[in-house]
């Protein structure tokens, strides 16, 4: 991944509607396969409404620098941790040292993050030192270079204090520091600053940059001091901080649940840097921040605990939240000293649902959000089914929990698709890293799992090594194989990579997207006679658009073969003239070769492409491509929409 991209996590959808165009791929005569669906009333299975979510983690920036839209890098500058001097990066200083000093100090007005910015400036608009034209001070790059926009408009927020009077330009210009984008007069006398003042201003660009900064500059002498400083968007998703394209392409995958913050981020790779919930809550100039030692970068957690669960509200998915169990990487608590991580995650879980009157709820209706979210899953820790502590520590938990809260289902880290667990559970998290070969054989890996006992809650997947490139078709096709196989069970990689103003969905992406109206709907039951068992592999389920309120049966095939096949569509159980040849149509993943990938050049080289279906009925011969992944929806008449459930039918949880 390039120094101005990063993978945030799944994925848009915008298929292009095209005729019908005859294929030039060649059919292997013996490559003949016959796909049977019985699409009889009352014969299929409900999926359960949370088959499809997504996983957020920050990794790679997918928060701070990608979906949390705030601008400035290591605002409060305690990138260095709570000593001096500490690490300013990525911040930069105007003028050289005749002109200014800069250095930090632990004079901060908040106690969590005691890290100030002091700048003495020597020089003035009169006497022997001249400040330069445009004055002296520092500047912020943001992340990959700040996007500032022609006639938008931008909250930013600081605090500053001085020895005397001020006059401070806060601007936006280019990244040479030449062109004015956007820029505001502050001043103040020295009674007015004496002490700590926030100071709010909104900057309406004039220009538009895709690689600028801010910077804070004077040509007064005298000492100043900065801290907390903001740069924010004023169009985020409904004001809540979220960058609204990036929030688009989540939105488009219509995730039911979103796990969140990690992942590894939440074990830290030692205890004192893993995320802790009650340091990312609260005003957000008080927040400690925290060096991810994980991933390797400072985060000040402006995406925080509750973040993630307005992210989680707005997105209309069901938040799963992943909290320390007093292990990490490399380090671990007895189970005898774990009682405070357990009342952390007790206090969180009041935090999220309490009454606006208890002591955690009330700091949330503080934050603007006086009614409780809707939290009802938790995982105790992430992949640490394995380390010698974790058991004990799991059932103290799950006690805890269990007690206070009997409704909130519990995942254990524990794989229990193979074996039983020997603790109680009601989920078990199943993470899959392999190459793209294996992942595709995964598409039988739950048919003999045992249907009793917990639930398979399937977290983390990816193809991952050579096959996967930096999002290939290949990896996505391995993908897919495997979601089918989750699919006809009834129970999510990366996706969308960007920078401070473009994003694109990889492949990976484009195969969630194929399987956003699967949560809900009914499956049905489908058999495939082919001699490519290990090669291919169909789903079919029966689903209603909310946009135009028809219903449709959806045939997904995933050919990881190098030739293409023949495809018999067969249905059991369909009314004659069911199916309407009018609006069924057929969509296709793939490319001219499986290590193609998109790319900020050219985003859509591996896209979905839909066209419209030649011939529709109770029997249809298609061809599917080599190496692709296709959808078929067929259009169904209104007269015979919807699936029968006796009354004693009903829908699955995760």
């Amino acid at each position: 991944m390039g120094s101005h991209s990063a993978v945030l996590l799944q994925v848009f959808i915008a298929l292009c509607l095209v005729v019908f165009q005859s294929s030039a791929v060649k059919v292997d005569a013996d490559l003949n396969t016959t796909l049977t669906v019985d699409a009889s009333d009352s014969s299929g299975s409900p999926i359960p409404d949370t088959l499809l979510g997504i996983f957020f983690e920050e990794i790679n920036h997918a928060g701070a620098g990608g979906l949390w839209a705030e601008l400035v890098s290591n605002r409060g500058f305690e990138a260095g941790g709570p000593n001096t001097p500490s690490n300013i990066d990525p911040w930069a200083i105007i003028g050289n040292v005749s002109y200014i000093n800069v250095e930090t100090d632990r004079t901060s007005l908040f106690d969590r993050n005691k890290i100030a910015l002091r700048l003495e400036v020597l020089c003035d608009t009169t006497g022997d030192n001249i400040c330069p034209t445009g004055g002296v001070g520092v500047y912020n790059p943001g992340f990959w270079g700040m996007n500032i926009e022609q006639g938008k408009k931008y909250k930013v927020v600081f605090y500053v204090r001085s020895t005397g009077s001020i006059n401070l330009v806060v601007s936006f210009t280019g990244s040479n520091g030449l062109g004015n984008l956007a820029s505001a007069e502050i001043t103040g006398s020295a009674s007015d600053v004496s002490n700590w003042t926030k100071v709010e201003t909104i900057l309406e660009a004039k220009a538009t940059d895709h690689n600028a900064r801010l910077q804070l500059t004077t040509t007064t002498k005298g000492v100043i001091w900065f801290d907390q400083v903001s740069a924010m968007p004023q169009d985020t998703y409904k004001g809540h901080g979220f960058r609204s394209d990036l929030f688009g392409m989540l939105a488009n995958m219509k995730p039911r649940f979103i796990r969140f913050p990690g992942g590894c981020f939440v074990e830290g790779e030692w205890l004192r840097n893993a995320f802790r919930w009650k340091e990312s809550v609260g005003p957000w100039e008080e927040r400690p921040g925290h060096f991810g030692d994980v991933w390797m970068y400072w985060t000040d957690d402006g995406l925080g605990y509750f973040e993630f669960l307005q992210l989680a509200e707005d997105l209309g998915a069901a938040p799963i939240w992943v909290f320390n169990n007093g292990i990490s990487h490399q380090d671990q608590v007895d189970t005898t000293a774990v009682l405070p991580f357990v009342q952390e995650a007790l206090d969180g879980i009041e935090f999220a649902r309490g009454d606006a009157s208890s002591k955690w709820g009330s700091l949330r209706a503080s934050m603007g959000h006086p009614e409780p979210f809707d939290l009802k899953y938790v995982a105790v820790g992430n992949e640490d089914c394995n380390k010698k502590n974790y058991r004990g520590n799991y059932l103290k938990f799950y006690s805890a929990i269990r007690s206070a809260y009997p409704d909130i289902q519990i995942i254990s880290n524990c794989d229990a698709s193979s074996q039983p667990l020997n603790h109680p559970a009601d989920l078990y998290d199943y993470h899959l890293y392999t190459n793209a070969k294996d992942m595709f054989s995964r598409a039988t890996a739950f048919d003999r799992t045992s249907r009793t006992g917990p639930k398979a809650f399937v977290s983390e997947y990816a193809v991952t090594g050579s096959d996967a490139g930096t999002g290939s078709l290949k990896a996505a096709l391995a993908e897919a194989g495997f979601l089918i196989g989750l699919e006809r069970n009834r129970w999510n990689p990366d996706a969308i990579v960007f920078n401070s103003y473009q994003f694109y969905g990889t492949p990976s992406y484009w195969v969630q997207l194929f399987f956003s109206e699967s949560s809900g709907a009914t499956l049905l039951k489908a058999s495939l006679q082919s001699t490519l068992s290990n090669s291919l592999v169909a789903s079919a389920i029966t689903w209603k658009n909310p946009v135009d309120g028809n219903n449709y049966i959806r045939i997904k095939v995933v050919n990881f073969n190098l030739n293409a096949v023949n495809l018999h569509i067969s249905f059991n159980g369909l009314d004659p003239n069911t199916v309407q040849l009018s609006g069924s149509t057929k969509t296709v993943l793939t490319s001219s070769s499986l290590t193609d990938e998109n790319s900020f050049s050219q985003p859509k080289k591996v896209v979905p492409i839909q066209s419209l279906l030649q011939s529709v009925g109770r029997e249809v011969n298609v061809v599917v491509p080599p190496y692709s992944f296709t959808s078929f929806d067929f259009l169904k008449q209104s007269t015979n929409l919807e699936i029968i459930r006796s009354d004693s039918s009903s829908r699955a949880s995760i």
